[in-house]
């Protein structure tokens, strides 16, 4: 586990099999069982058919980077030992969008359509985060 001194998601009953499957360093998400459109955001209705059956499905965890910017002041106390670093919407291939950190890279070498996949960064015993790095 990393020391982890910054900000941390709050798990509620809604997203809680989100950070349940990211403990096991699984990229999972709704998937609506009727029409089969995978949700970027978690919730009961699926937003293309407004049917409430899902399931969460397993995602490759590969993607490409659509959008990112380089932060070089930190928005806030936690990450100025940061500096500089990437916040990007990857792309998964599985058609939908996630916010994220690009990690493990040059940080000058982002570039949209760079092509990244997941990993874990455990940082404690209740949250794994989903972050990505670039396909090697």
């Amino acid at each position: 586990m990393t020391v982890h001194d910054k900000p941390l998601p709050v798990i509620d009953v809604e997203n809680a099999p989100y950070w349940e499957y990211c403990k096991k360093h699984e990229l999972r998400f709704q998937k609506c069982s009727v029409c089969g459109h995978i949700r970027s955001r978690i919730s009961a209705i699926c937003p293309e058919c407004n049917s409430m059956e899902s399931e969460w499905t397993k995602l490759s965890g590969k993607g490409r980077i659509f959008s990112f910017i380089i932060y070089r002041r930190a928005f806030h106390p936690a990450y100025e030992n940061d500096i500089p670093y990437c916040v990007a919407i990857i792309e998964l291939d599985e058609g939908p969008r996630m916010q994220s950190n690009i990690t493990d890279c040059d940080i000058e070498a982002i570039e949209i359509e760079m092509p990244v996949e997941v990993y874990f960064d455990d940082v404690n015993e209740d949250i794994s985060l989903p972050k990505f790095r670039p396909v090697s």
